[in-house]
């Protein structure tokens, strides 16, 4: 079986196409959320892709189903030497070490050092690595919400709160009564210019609550570019999730 890969509404989807004697194209999720396609040797491979956008929007909702009663996983991750962490849009290995004095986490030239006190202790270096994303992901994302936010003064709007949280579904949103602009932690391995587009997009927001054609003359405006920020996070840092 070959895999290959669709988006819809920004969501990767994977699959798996087999050749087979069939009369129709078929689709299946497997209990282990493997997305398999049944087609025979003379369907065209662009058809195939079509027909999987088709039922993008049944595939995530039968996707989330599954998620929610497979049992919890443990992260993928084992927090060993030579594995990649992205940050802010660059790839860097591991180096675990041993430490008897502060445990922490840097960065430096290529390496993300994360000094513990036990090698062995799974959970410990795994909420190190998390408070360390956490911590560079608020002053970040302040940064990028402030400079942004110079953009929007002559629109009127000011500058609202920030929240982060891990999210599946989007990078940010625009939580209006609030005040609020919600971002994703993810984004913190992606460029920071594409960090700049996400707070932008949702600061525009707080001025046009839709994506009419006035959200998208004014971010064409404020960021010519957007787009070519937008393909970086859904072609390249979707992918690491």
């Amino acid at each position: 079986m070959e895999r290959h890969q669709i988006y819809y509404s920004n969501k990767r989807i994977d699959f798996f196409i087999e050749r087979k004697n069939v009369k129709n194209i078929n689709l299946n999720i497997k209990p282990d959320m493997t997305i398999q396609v049944s087609a025979n040797e003379k369907v065209p491979l662009d058809f195939i892709y079509d027909f999987v956008k088709s039922k993008g929007s049944w595939i995530v909702k039968n996707v989330k189903a599954f998620e929610e009663v497979m049992p919890h996983k443990r992260s993928e991750r084992e927090y060993v030497s030579g594995e990649s962490f992205r940050y802010l849009g660059k790839q860097y290995r591991l180096r675990v070490e041993k430490t008897t004095d502060e445990e922490m986490v840097k960065y430096f030239r290529g390496f993300i050092y994360l000094y513990v006190n036990d090698l062995q202790n799974f959970q410990r270096k795994e909420k190190l690595m998390a408070d360390w994303y956490r911590e560079k992901s608020k002053k970040i994302f302040q940064q990028s919400l402030d400079k942004m936010s110079e953009s929007m003064k002559k629109y009127g709007v000011g500058k609202p709160s920030l929240d982060f949280r891990t999210m599946k579904a989007r990078w940010g949103s625009a939580l209006i009564e609030k005040s609020t602009i919600l971002l994703n932690t993810e984004l913190i391995k992606a460029p920071k210019h594409c960090i700049d587009y996400v707070v932008l997009h949702e600061l525009i927001h707080f001025k046009y609550n839709d994506h009419s054609d006035n959200f998208y003359n004014m971010l064409f405006t404020l960021m010519p570019d957007w787009q070519k920020r937008k393909a970086i996070l859904d072609e390249e840092i979707v992918q690491e999730l």
